[in-house]
């Protein structure tokens, strides 16, 4: 399985600020949960990255 691999599974996502000073990412689907907890630096380069590979997809899309 890779990036370009569909899948049919529906997940739910939730980010927010832990209570600890982390930023968590949770995924919740098909019974398993999943807490993905980052310091804030590594959130923002996540968010860097996710702004990239919107722009790359938008590139796509044209």
């Amino acid at each position: 399985m890779g990036i370009n691999t569909e899948r049919d599974i529906q997940a739910n996502l939730q980010i927010g600020p832990t209570d600890h000073g982390m930023v968590r990412l949770f995924i919740e689907a098909d019974n398993i949960e999943i807490p993905m907890d980052f310091d804030p630096e590594e959130a923002e380069e996540i968010a860097e990255e996710i702004r990239a590979a919107a722009q790359a997809a938008r590139a796509v899309q044209s």
